[in-house]
């Protein structure tokens, strides 16, 4: 039968009627560990009572009036966010793309509210990902996605990651800011050192830069802090954030300092349904439980203690798993095998993982997970190598 849906997802062959904690369930009722959270939006796990509690009774009140009028849960929202982060000010969305839209066009504002508006330049990083939109699509860089679309939007220039001597030779008078990932999710779970993004801001500093954090996947405690700069001990100028956020619902966050906001006045940038009631609820009880005592060590213990058995796992798989990579829970088994067939394999265990870059395959279950859930991952993912583990010392023979 054909789908009358636009076919833009290899979608793979299983469908899900409800979930559990850290569990899905199919409509036969076939259980899968969920190790890919939507990838990383499901935080709190699915139907988490909290959240759902929040969502049901404001939708029995009130879904939308737009943002002609005030909106108190997005005001005590907003308030949390800056009480919690380095920011002043936030403006609310839908997802991660219209976030990072935000922040670049906040970017060039700012430099054209001081006189200059020349500098609309972004300096970005190779294997970065930040949306699906024509502007953040030529912010990635990333060919593949760009490709057959057109003339790519101007204004990016894009470094080699890592490569500080081609940093430095690509700011110049036209540049406005650096935007980058603490992070890299779709690039492979590629992390920037501390002392690199130190040095980000310190560049910024130097050269009156702008410095723009994409925390869409790596912000709201996936790493164990609140966001994943703040292991770093430096702070953005800019920073965007969603994925984890809504929980599940689509919601997304620009936050910034007031003096990069400088030239976002009344009529510069709207939304339609950017932080309507239903969010602006779920968001608020998402930091209800992430903001919790003792909920981020929890998700750095979790974090540890599955990187500990991953490295296991690897030391005894050599052949298949070549190096684990990340933060938190927001990590990445690097393979000498394909990681699509790895994900695919892995699935037939009815463990859920997220294929990325660099042959890459991602981990980020809900940070609510268990240490028994972390047992049954990885006996899950060790089953699954030791089954390409066969395979390769055949094919070594």
């Amino acid at each position: 039968m054909t789908s009358a849906l636009l076919p833009t997802y290899a979608r793979a062959p299983v469908a899900f009627e409800r979930g559990e904690g850290v569990w899905l369930v199919t409509p036969e009722g076939e259980r899968y560990l969920d190790f890919g959270a939507g990838i990383a939006v499901n935080a709190l796990g699915h139907a988490h009572p909290h959240l759902v509690a929040a969502l049901t009774t404001q939708a029995g009140k009130l879904w939308h009036t737009s943002n002609l009028f005030q909106i108190p849960e997005g005001e005590r929202l907003g308030q949390r966010l800056v009480d919690a982060s380095f920011a002043d000010v936030a403006f609310f969305c839908n997802s991660g793309a219209e976030a990072n839209e935000a922040a670049i066009k906040m970017a060039r504002k700012y430099h054209a509210a001081g006189g200059q508006p020349e500098r609309y330049r972004i300096v970005t990083f190779e294997g970065a990902f930040h949306g699906r939109t024509l502007a953040t699509l030529a912010a990635g860089g990333q060919q593949k996605y760009i490709e057959g679309f057109g003339p790519k939007v101007d204004g990016f220039d894009q470094v080699p990651f890592g490569d500080h001597e081609a940093l430095l030779a690509a700011v110049g008078p036209e540049t406005a800011a650096l935007m980058i990932e603490p992070i890299q999710g779709e690039g492979g779970i590629r992390s920037v050192p501390p002392q690199c993004l130190r040095g980000l801001r310190e560049l910024c500093d130097e050269r009156g830069l702008l410095l723009i954090m994409d925390e869409v996947q790596t912000g709201v405690g996936r790493t164990g802090k609140l966001f994943a700069h703040e292991w770093a001990g430096m702070a953005p100028d800019i920073m965007s954030a969603a994925k984890g956020i809504g929980g599940g619902f689509p919601l997304g966050v620009c936050l910034a300092t007031r003096e990069a906001a400088r030239g976002m006045t009344p009529g510069s940038h709207g939304t339609t349904f950017g932080g309507n009631p239903l969010a602006m609820a779920v968001g608020n009880a998402v930091l209800d439980v992430v903001l919790e005592d003792g909920f981020l060590d929890h998700v750095r213990r979790m974090g540890l203690l599955l990187k500990q058995r991953l490295a296991a796992v690897r030391d005894r798989y050599p052949h298949v798993v070549t190096e684990i990579r990340g933060d938190g829970l927001l990590l990445g088994l690097k393979l000498n095998v394909v990681n699509t067939e790895f994900a695919a394999a892995a699935r037939d265990q009815r463990l859920l993982l997220i294929p990325a870059g660099d042959n890459v395959v991602r981990l980020l279950p809900p940070l609510i997970l268990t240490e028994a859930d972390i047992a049954a991952a990885v006996g899950r993912i060790e089953a699954t190598a030791a089954r390409f583990e066969v395979q390769l010392r055949g094919a070594a023979e």
